[in-house]
């Protein structure tokens, strides 16, 4: 499962999608073809978790794992 959050779900037009994939990079690979450039836009400047964990693009992606996008945020008062 990856699970999109602020802009990266702005961008994808959905918070969550099923993409099966070996390895962290083949599913953000999937996902940018899926979704365009903006999607990897905004992938460009996110960090990415697997399971609540920071992951790299290495690491693998067993088949109940939740890969996250998480863009920065930014707030003001």
């Amino acid at each position: 499962m990856l699970r999109l959050f602020a802009s990266a779900r702005e961008a994808a037009g959905t918070g969550r999608v099923e993409i099966d994939a070996p390895t962290v990079g083949d599913v953000l690979r999937l996902a940018t073809e899926r979704f365009g450039d903006g999607f990897e836009a905004v992938l460009a400047t996110s960090k990415v978790w697997v399971n609540g964990d920071p992951a790299g693009l290495d690491d693998p992606v067993a088949a109940d794992d939740e890969v996250a996008v998480l863009p920065p945020v930014s707030g003001g008062v």
